[in-house]
């Protein structure tokens, strides 16, 4: 190619980079521009990343099939790092001869003559290209050299461009995301979907390989990773974590966000973890509520892939914060409802009392007004039945009014309070009862206090009215993560395959539902009844206080 005809095909290559935005397509086609531009033999496009190290490399002339038997990309030794470590062209007959000359791996094709040029991009070095093996010749010429620095400068100006595009796009779809999120939050929706959703977006955006949230199922308790999306996902979800061991812990001890470039490698990883994921670039970052740190957002890249920039730590916390967001809001909106769930209840409880308790209670007057003037002995025995199941129906309602007014657990913990109301069921109703609490297991559900003593409230009138029981037992247990609360009476039991009139095992079902848990009923004729409720103690760790 003679002189004009390179000129002419450098500004041709100029209006080509300039028309391309995508930067992995800019990147190929410069190098292969190169090696037709120069007839090198092979040619490559070396991207510095963090600590000026090859972070991508390019290549045209080697197949793929020759790539993978060669191995791991150049770190940028030898004589890739004249180039680094001094920004200006070199030219060289054979770089075998260099001093600096390292050599090539195993598979590597042999290469004798080289070109290469610094590309920069918005004043700072891009990458380099790298030629050799000039066709037809033993060294490049300087004509090669001189049309490279224009190639060079071209390249860099196309690399900014595509550069910031790519950024544009990126930032338009960041936040549009958090847009979404947002939405999402005031919406009310379940917080389990929106943090997967975070943790998606968070890696998407990143270009990450893993994206996880770890937090705490219960105070005290170790966290856990509550939300994993991506490379091994399946495997490391629901992984305890230990808050003195990891890097997570670190983090939510501290406040602060950690960036490492090898997880794998680093001293306060938690190597189970770290192992399953295959993790190796890492950012971490922590998550608060109402200024306490309940967890960590972190994405990974596998091991030996891409370091993360300062940008991509900007944008994990900005995901990090609509995940606080998310929970901060879905904790007010069931408080508020809580509130005006209790406000109901104390409505319908002046209702019962002031409406129903006195109408019934007027009632029991007038008929035992009516027992006392006849004179049929039978029909006497009669009303004064019916005035007893007045005053049984009486005490029912006033039972229920004190369920919708917990007041059981006022000044109390919930282990007392369900002690308190087993001793008073045992006194009110002569079932021998027993209750065998786990301390700590209550403690753990104190957030959802209300609601543990009205299902056991509940079970307790279903034996009363029911069971025809001699004794019966209350149970408050930990299985694994989930707490188990059981009452167990040796009554008459029924037939589960009969169909049931009443509503009362049916509401503690409908009541476990409520409370994130599930309400089972075992019964045998004769052989008694169980009603069993399972809590995920994380259900109660998410719980309003």
């Amino acid at each position: 190619m003679d002189s004009a005809e390179r000129q002419a095909r450098l500004l041709e290559i100029g209006m080509t980079l300039a028309a391309e935005l995508s930067l992995p397509l800019v990147l190929q086609r410069i190098v292969e521009l190169a090696v037709e531009l120069t007839g090198a033999t092979y040619g490559a496009l070396g991207v510095l990343g963090s600590e000026r190290r090859i972070d991508q490399f390019i290549t045209a002339g080697i197949s793929n099939e020759d790539r993978v038997r060669i191995g791991h990309i150049p770190e940028g030794h030898g004589i890739l790092g004249l180039l680094i470590d001094d920004a200006e062209p070199i030219h060289l007959q054979d770089l075998t001869r260099h001093p600096q000359s390292s050599g090539f791996p195993d598979h590597h094709p042999p290469m004798t003559s080289f070109l290469g040029a610094p590309v920069r991009a918005r004043g700072r070095v891009f990458g380099n290209i790298y030629l050799t093996n000039k066709r037809g010749a033993e060294e490049f010429t300087q004509e090669d050299q001189d049309a490279l620095v224009v190639l060079a400068a071209q390249a860099g100006i196309a690399v900014s461009n595509a550069r910031l595009y790519e950024e544009s796009i990126h930032r338009q779809r960041s936040l549009e995301v958090v847009r979404d999120l947002t939405e999402r939050i005031l919406a009310g929706e379940a917080v389990a979907g929106i943090l997967q959703s975070v943790a998606a977006s968070a890696r998407e955006l990143v270009g990450a390989d893993v994206a996880m949230i770890v937090g705490e199922a219960a105070p005290g308790k170790p966290p856990t990773v509550m939300v994993a999306e991506g490379h091994g996902a399946d495997a490391i979800r629901s992984t305890v974590v230990p808050f003195g061991k990891s890097i997570s812990g670190e983090v939510m001890r501290t406040g602060h966000p950690i960036v490492v470039e090898d997880a794998s490698s680093h001293p306060d990883a938690y190597p189970p973890l770290v192992r399953t994921a295959e993790m190796g670039p890492t950012i971490f970052v922590p998550l608060r509520l109402r200024e306490r740190i309940f967890g960590t957002l972190s994405v990974a890249n596998r091991h030996g892939g891409s370091l993360f920039s300062g940008e991509d730590l900007k944008l994990v916390q900005t995901f990090a914060n609509q995940a606080s967001v998310a929970l901060e809001q879905a904790r007010s909106r069931e408080a508020h409802e809580r509130l005006a769930l209790l406000d109901d209840r104390e409505r319908i409880g002046r209702e019962l009392h002031d409406g129903v308790i006195q109408s019934l209670f007027a009632v029991g007057m007038s008929l035992q007004s009516a027992a006392m003037v006849t004179s049929d002995p039978d029909l006497r025995r009669k009303v004064e039945g019916a005035v007893e199941e007045i005053d049984r129906t009486i005490r029912d309602l006033r039972n229920y009014i004190f369920g919708l007014q917990p007041t059981i657990l006022a000044d109390r913990e919930l282990d007392q309070a369900l002690k308190d109301l087993a001793d008073d069921f045992s006194a009110t109703s002569g079932v021998v009862t027993i209750a065998d609490i786990d301390e700590s297991v209550a403690a753990e559900l104190s957030p959802l206090a209300p609601d543990i003593v009205q299902l056991a409230r509940e079970a307790f009138s279903n034996v009363r009215r029911h069971a025809g029981a001699s004794t019966c037992r209350l149970t408050l247990r930990a299985d694994g993560a989930v707490a188990v609360l059981e009452i167990d009476d040796d009554g008459g039991g029924f037939d589960q395959a009969m169909p049931r009139t009443g509503r009362g095992l049916g509401n503690l079902r409908d009541r476990a539902q409520q409370v994130g848990g599930k309400g089972t009923i075992t019964s045998k004729p004769g052989e008694g009844t169980t009603v069993t409720i399972r809590i995920p103690l994380r259900a109660a760790a998410l719980a309003p206080t």
